[in-house]
């Protein structure tokens, strides 16, 4: 059984250099490519999201360690075939209109992705009918929305509002500085995370459910 302990902490301390070097040795020494992506790199993850939540890891770092595993993926994933890569599910990913702020939805997008996840960002200032048209291209199993501002929160509900009418399939859930699980209930979102890490296991529960 392959010791992939190195590769997990050179993740976790960010160090990308290192990660690339480690798995060009995995390869070279015959290493399954899925095997280093997910014992490697996404166990190194999966020691980062615990830690980001108990406050022994900060955004500087968990987005240093996010890429470093980026890093590491990109060296495999020509060795794989797309159906191969194992993925959990799909989710949409986006801040909503009239909000700027991308940092949290960023950190949210990368710990989804180093989680097995396939994530589609459309970035910022999104309004509820680009999200509709999103759903129906991509049919994603989850909307993930983000706010930062509270003048900006009444756009969650009209989006949640335009998916129903619409009768798209996907669960819609919410995050972001001023939002709150009595908000999420308000509007019928499917969940509410109060941080990445939260994300993460939210979609899992959802997913799994």
């Amino acid at each position: 059984m392959t010791n992939f302990e190195s590769l997990n902490q050179s993740v976790v301390s960010g160090d990308e250099a290192q990660v690339i070097e480690q798995v060009k040795a995995f390869m070279d020494a015959g290493v399954s490519p899925l095997e280093i992506i997910n014992q490697g790199l996404i166990g190194g993850m999966n020691i980062v999201g615990p830690r980001f939540k108990a406050g022994d890891m900060f955004v500087p770092e968990v987005l240093m360690a996010a890429r470093a595993m980026a890093a590491g993926v990109n060296i495999v994933k020509p060795f794989i075939a797309d159906n191969d890569l194992p993925s959990k599910g799909k989710i949409l990913l986006g801040t909503v209109k009239g909000d700027l702020h991308d940092i949290g939805k960023n950190l949210v997008g990368m710990m989804l992705e180093s989680s097995g996840f396939k994530v589609i960002d459309l970035g910022i200032d999104i309004p509820a009918d680009r999200f509709v048209a999103a759903i129906k291209e991509h049919k994603p199993d989850i909307l993930a929305m983000s706010a930062l501002l509270t003048t900006t929160m009444q756009n969650m509900k009209d989006t949640v509002d335009l998916v129903k009418e619409a009768g798209v399939s996907v669960k819609c859930i919410v995050g972001g500085a001023p939002v709150s699980q009595e908000f999420a209930d308000q509007i019928g979102a499917a969940g509410y995370a109060p941080d990445a890490a939260s994300a993460v296991d939210l979609c899992n529960k959802l997913l799994s459910a």
